[in-house]
């Protein structure tokens, strides 16, 4: 059993910088030399992306709704290995999950969960005394958490500083103030309708995420953190030998296709799966010898002149699908699946698999957690295997398919919802993002049945 100091950096709400906190700590101390192993609370897709980037070391989802408890601590442990420290950044305000009346999926669950202290992220740029009561409410709503600090971001002046920590000292003594970052536009990270914009298509990811470090390295006491830090006892998962390779499945990645789990990768080349990487938005030809398709989520909508212009890519999707060989399509998968997207008044043709369009909303179309219970046989497995994941998309099917065959009896956090999973041949396409680590055998049944194809 080994054991490394860890932290989570939450924030008081969406907005308030802690992906920016988050991403300029784990930078600065990458660059002194430290292993940190990343982590992003929640099933956002796009933070974790950026925390490679500053880590330079994959960054895993942890999600105490999605993922059972036993799940969660071994992929916890498994990627804290031959790290020197485990961070994870939080999502949304440290209390806010899955539902309005409890912590279940919070940030403040996972911290409990794993023994994590928080370091608390406060947008100040409008506080004076008030600070104090937001400091006092926040670290004493739950007596199960530990503190370990406050990132004061958005400062105003050196004069703001220095009434903000007189305000702290007065009433929040025993929370130690880490620093202050000024408000500096060239510290946000910039963002779009999904969140913030990806590591792959950001301006200048490094230059930006180079600055955050250098401002925390400046403005925040680093070692002071390092220092109250406890040690996290992290017992290695049991995990059964890989399976031998028997599937080569293609991936498509790139800047439309970006959002996949890192642990539904693992699980699957832990089943046996080669998996082949390929760009549906670059690449004339899939990649040879093939089993299957995993088309995961991200922009295709960003990318849909360019992935309509890539006419013979698309034709070979279509006849890989329709031969019967297995194809797992999330969110953007599905959408590059159909007949057609619309995008900004124009209509792009895409695979043509389903006889369906989809358009763009200048509104959210859907969020939240999922939870697929599949009414059929499908790719994922028998009828009855229940996954867990998450649905966040701004387009819609248009018009909503009439008969079409679907496999997945679909529930949110306020109950069901319309049926879901659209088939067709050995096709399965759906909205919602899985987490394989809700349900391994998924993982599993996808790969023999792209061996058996």
């Amino acid at each position: 059993m080994s054991a490394i100091p860890g932290c989570l950096i939450a924030g008081t709400q969406s907005g308030c910088g802690k992906t920016s906190v988050a991403l300029g700590i784990m930078a600065a101390l990458t660059r002194r030399g430290m292993r940190v192993a990343p982590f992003k609370s929640g099933p956002d897709f796009i933070d974790p992306g950026l925390h490679a980037l500053a880590a330079a070391r994959p960054s895993h989802n942890l999600d105490t709704w999605m993922l059972p408890e036993l799940v969660l601590r071994a992929l916890f442990s498994r990627a804290c290995a031959g790290a020197d420290l485990a961070l994870a950044e939080g999502a949304m305000g440290l209390f806010d999950g899955r539902s309005p009346v409890d912590g279940e999926g919070s940030s403040a669950d996972l911290a409990a969960l794993l023994g994590l202290p928080v370091v608390l992220v406060i947008d100040a740029a409008s506080l004076s005394r008030s600070l104090a009561a937001v400091v006092q409410g926040y670290t004493r709503f739950d007596p199960a958490l530990r503190f370990a600090g406050l990132v004061l971001n958005r400062v105003g002046s050196a004069s703001h500083a220095e009434s903000l920590a007189a305000t702290l000292a007065a009433f929040a003594p025993e929370i130690p103030l880490l620093g202050c970052l000024p408000r500096d536009q060239d510290l946000a990270m910039p963002s779009r309708h999904l969140g913030l914009v990806t590591a792959q298509d950001a301006p200048a990811p490094l230059t930006r995420i180079d600055r955050l470090a250098a401002a925390c390295e400046r403005h925040l006491d680093l070692d002071g953190l390092l220092a109250r830090l406890p040690r996290l006892e992290l017992a290695p998962p049991e995990d059964p030998e890989p399976a031998p390779m028997r599937a080569r499945i293609g991936l498509a990645r790139d800047a439309a296709f970006c959002f996949v789990y890192e642990e539904n990768l693992r699980l699957l080349r832990a089943a046996g799966a080669e998996l082949v990487e390929f760009s549906p938005v670059r690449d004339r030809r899939l990649p040879p010898d093939l089993h299957g398709l995993y088309l995961p989520g991200g922009y295709p909508e960003l990318s849909a002149f360019d992935l309509s212009q890539n006419a013979g890519l698309r034709r070979e999707v279509l006849a890989l699908a329709r031969s019967g060989k297995p194809v797992l399509a999330e969110c953007g998968g599905l959408l590059y699946l159909l007949e057609r997207l619309s995008v900004d008044g124009q209509s792009f043709p895409m695979c043509g698999l389903f006889p369906f369009s989809a358009g763009m909303h200048r509104t959210r179309a859907a969020l939240g957690y999922r939870e697929a219970t599949t009414t059929r046989p499908t790719l994922l497995g028998p009828a009855g295997t229940v996954l867990r994941g998450h649905e966040f998309h701004y387009s819609s099917l248009d018009p909503a398919p009439q008969g079409a065959a679907t496999a997945f009896r679909l529930s949110g956090s306020r109950g069901p919802l319309p049926d879901e999973g659209y088939v067709r041949d050995a096709t399965l396409a759906t909205y919602m993002h899985p987490h394989f680590g809700s349900c391994p055998q998924a993982a599993a049944a996808f790969v023999a049945a792209c061996a058996a194809s």
